[in-house]
């Protein structure tokens, strides 16, 4: 046997007996699968963590994917959970319609979540919506109120549409609908600018922009309209609700924001971040996790 053979199979058996040495969990890779949404739509599903723990399921924002919540997936410290991540209609490897109802019904949006909830069975989730996934949150809640969840928490998230509680980017949101491709790319980019007040990574900004120029031009000329009810979604929520919002958000008013949650709900507890912008989860992500694994084990049963 020559020496270059010998040094080959002994580096695979060097691989194989480190492979061995790490728990079965390490070694198992995220979970993909598709469900299908009452009205048709194929949606996207990953799941990671502790197949035995607590379900989280993250709701992403306008533009996003999974791919957002890297900085949860990977999280040790939430590893013990199983974390349940879902593509939105429109966005990333789920299914785009091209008819503007399938993106200004909230209730669509609403029946997406729970075909997640029921298909993973996942039993008494904490949801977590960044920004548009507030939305979502809410519009479940309207459809099916709180009984089969644990709790929510939302995430700079949209509470209603409405000029005082977002800030205008006539601009931004005019080019994101530009029929020119340039036009729309350049939009995309200062949309994802205005996402954080500490900018991420070049990498991380790179695969965070060409995660957003993948979402459907139907869904951004249409979601805009999109139909929620924050006052009998909010209203008649009894489980545990958190907001969590960064104190330099430039696409949501927080403490507006926040206040008008509170006057619906004054049960609703808060956190706000000073050095976190839109994205505090992205920007802050161990203290959110931090803040997020309390939150869901105050939700356990005792």
């Amino acid at each position: 046997m020559s020496t270059f053979t010998f040094s080959r199979i002994l580096s695979a058996l060097v691989v194989t007996a480190t492979l061995f040495t790490f728990p079965p969990a390490a070694l198992a890779d995220t979970k993909n699968y598709t469900i299908t949404a009452p009205d048709g739509v194929k949606i996207a599903v990953q799941e990671a963590g502790n197949p035995d723990g607590a379900a989280i399921i993250f709701i992403h924002g306008l533009l996003g994917s999974h791919l957002n919540w890297e900085g949860q997936i990977n999280s040790p410290q939430l590893a013990r959970y199983r974390l349940i991540t879902y593509d939105m209609r429109g966005h990333g490897l789920s299914g785009k319609p091209t008819d503007a109802a399938s993106y200004t019904d909230g209730r669509r949006w609403a029946e997406d979540l729970a075909a997640v909830i029921k298909t993973s069975h996942a039993r008494k989730p904490v949801l977590v919506g960044w920004s548009l996934g507030g939305v979502v949150i809410s519009n479940y809640l309207e459809e099916y109120g709180d009984s089969p969840i644990a709790g929510a928490v939302y995430v700079d998230g949209v509470i209603e549409l409405k000029p005082d509680q977002l800030p205008p980017h006539p601009a931004v949101y005019r080019d994101l609908n530009a029929p020119d491709l340039k036009t729309h790319l350049d939009a995309v980019r200062d949309f994802l600018s205005l996402c954080f007040y500490t900018q991420p990574d070049a990498a991380t900004f790179g695969r965070l922009y060409a995660n957003a120029a993948m979402a459907s031009w139907d869904m951004q000329r249409a979601v805009m309209s999109i139909t929620v009810d924050a006052a009998r979604a909010l209203g008649k929520v009894r489980v545990p609700v958190l907001l969590i919002y960064g104190a330099r958000d430039a696409l949501v008013r927080p403490t507006t924001t926040m206040a008008r949650a509170q006057a619906l709900n004054p049960a609703i507890q808060k956190k706000l971040y000073a050095n976190s912008g839109h994205a505090p989860f992205i920007e802050e992500p161990e203290r959110f996790n931090r803040d997020l694994s309390a939150f869901t084990d105050k939700t356990l049963p005792r």
